[in-house]
C-alpha cells in the first residue's frame, strides 16, 4: 500500500460518471471528474485536529496533487492543505 509522507493524504480517486442524466454514454474523454475520493493513507503529519482521517470522503482543489494508477486502481497524492471538505 502507499504511505504518504508529511502532511500528505492518499485519495482513491472517485469514479466518473459514464452516462448524463438523459442516458448518454460518454466517452471516458468527455467525462469530467469530480473531484471527490476516499481517503486511504494519512502521513505522519497528520493529526486528529486536522479533521481528516482514513475512510473520510473529501472533495479536494481540481488541480491538486498528484495522480497515479498503483495495482489498478487511480489514487491521488495531496498535500492537506488541497482538501476542501469532508462528506458526512
Amino acid at each position: 500500500m502507499l504511505k504518504p509522507l508529511g502532511k500528505r493524504v492518499v485519495i482513491k480517486v472517485a469514479e466518473a460518471e459514464e452516462t448524463t442524466a438523459s442516458g448518454f454514454v460518454l466517452p471516458s474523454s468527455a467525462q469530467e471528474k469530480e473531484q471527490l475520493g476516499e481517503i486511504v493513507a494519512v502521513g505522519p503529519d497528520i493529526e486528529p485536529k486536522d479533521g481528516v482521517a482514513v475512510g473520510d470522503t473529501v472533495y479536494y482543489k481540481s488541480y491538486a496533487g498528484t495522480t497515479i494508477e498503483y495495482e489498478g486502481q487511480e489514487y491521488l497524492i495531496s498535500e492537506h492543505k488541497d482538501l476542501l471538505a469532508v462528506v458526512e
